[in-house]
């Protein structure tokens, strides 16, 4: 049985939209799961394990799983959050490296060395496309997804538009580059980024072109996925983060609501879902 989870990000709900209201945990949590989300990224780069703790039994109170955001700073740190992560009952690690060797050469066996106490703790790790992480260059992911055929992605191609001032329209060679990503991603993360800004508003007229760039490359890491998976569940967090990511006018205010942007998204993907088959 295949399924479509689609979550959220806590970072994403602090605040939340316009107001710049930072809401209770349980007041996040219900709203989370009341708008029809499955679950929620707990990024320990924006808060900390005691954050975790913190909105874990909220979380737990409204039917919503864990998703944990790694950002290991040493190689041997990354084990205390996979047992976290275990305890959580996190279905994976979503990993932004910050161990970040220049050589590929010294970069290979940080990978390696994270992906056998992966398998040593019992909890899976992805490899999110990040900026300014191990993966932060598109040209060195592919090199190192070419060296360690056991590493997959958590794909944000966000980062990867704005890294590489991808002009638009893309060319064959560069979309090509996009799909090798996406034919190793097992989870995938929602934004819309354009060449110049990693976070845009949906509904703006001169945005549309990037949007459907994006909902073409969801649909098509979805249906890869979805080849290459009989069962299990597809993961897709709406993140929309807030200020500095989302773009503010003279006073500060956002110009435009995350909040509603995110359900937006939450829809795209469950119709792709549906219309590439749904579950089953």
């Amino acid at each position: 049985m295949r399924r479509l989870q689609v979550y959220t990000s806590l970072w994403a709900m602090q605040p939340h939209d316009q107001t710049g209201v930072k809401l209770p945990l349980d007041q996040v949590c219900e709203m989370v799961a009341s708008a029809g989300f499955d679950g929620m990224a707990i990024d320990l780069g924006a808060s900390d394990v005691a954050v975790a703790h913190s909105v874990r039994p909220h979380m737990e109170a409204h039917g919503l799983t864990p998703l944990i955001v790694a950002f290991p700073k040493t190689v041997e740190s990354l084990e205390d959050t996979l047992h976290m992560a275990a305890e959580f009952g996190a279905p994976f690690v979503d990993v932004i490296g910050q161990v970040m060797p220049i050589a590929l050469d010294d970069m290979v066996p940080v990978i390696e060395t994270w992906l056998e106490m992966s398998d040593r703790i019992g909890m899976p790790i992805q490899f999110e496309t990040h900026r300014n992480c191990i993966t932060n260059d598109l040209y060195v992911t592919l090199q190192l997804l070419d060296r360690i055929p056991e590493m997959r992605i958590c794909a944000d191609l966000s980062h990867y538009v704005v890294d590489r001032e991808f002009w638009f329209p893309l060319s064959e060679q560069d979309l090509e580059l996009i799909s090798r990503v996406l034919q190793r991603s097992d989870s995938f993360q929602g934004r819309v980024a354009s060449r110049q800004q990693i976070q845009l508003q949906l509904d703006f007229p001169q945005h549309q072109k990037w949007v459907d760039l994006f909902k073409g490359w969801w649909r098509e890491g979805i249906a890869d996925w979805r080849a290459r998976n009989v069962a299990g569940d597809c993961i897709f967090v709406c993140e929309l983060g807030p200020p500095e990511y989302a773009m503010t006018d003279a006073q500060g205010r956002e110009m435009s609501n995350r909040w509603e942007e995110a359900q937006v998204i939450k829809g795209w993907v469950r119709e792709i879902w549906d219309d590439l088959g749904g579950d089953g």
